[in-house]
């Protein structure tokens, strides 16, 4: 089992940035491919960015792209969303999840149903 901890979430400004934070316990190991998904009210959950097992790989939704930027401690199941140039539609839930027995690759990383844990979310509030 594996649990995992969101926490940076907030209140800010348009043109602001945020930084999350996305720490995962519980099962001894390697590392393993995570995420962050975000979901607005009465939104579908929406794919945010994705970092491999190693930190080699990124991947981003179209809507961040240029603004955030997702990274990880090395050798650590640790990672971060680096979020710049807030904008009101980035207001939303944040999840952080994990793959730790799903396939790999950006196809698989864009999809939620690939992920095999979730945390519970940390809100982010951007006031126009």
């Amino acid at each position: 089992q594996v649990q995992l901890v969101e926490s940076g979430g907030g209140l800010v400004q348009a043109g602001g940035s945020l930084r999350l934070i996305c720490a995962a316990s519980g099962r001894p190991g390697g590392t393993y491919g995570m995420g962050w998904f975000r979901q607005a009210p009465g939104k579908e959950r929406e794919f945010v960015a994705h970092i491999t097992w190693n930190g080699a790989d990124r991947y981003y939704g179209d809507s961040v792209k240029g603004r955030f930027t997702i990274s990880r401690e090395n050798g650590k199941n640790t990672i971060y969303l680096q979020m710049n140039d807030l904008k009101p539609e980035d207001t939303a839930l944040y999840y952080c999840a994990a793959i730790v027995f799903g396939p790999s690759g950006r196809g698989a990383a864009l999809r939620s149903n690939t992920y095999d844990y979730w945390g519970q979310g940390t809100q982010v509030t951007v006031s126009s």
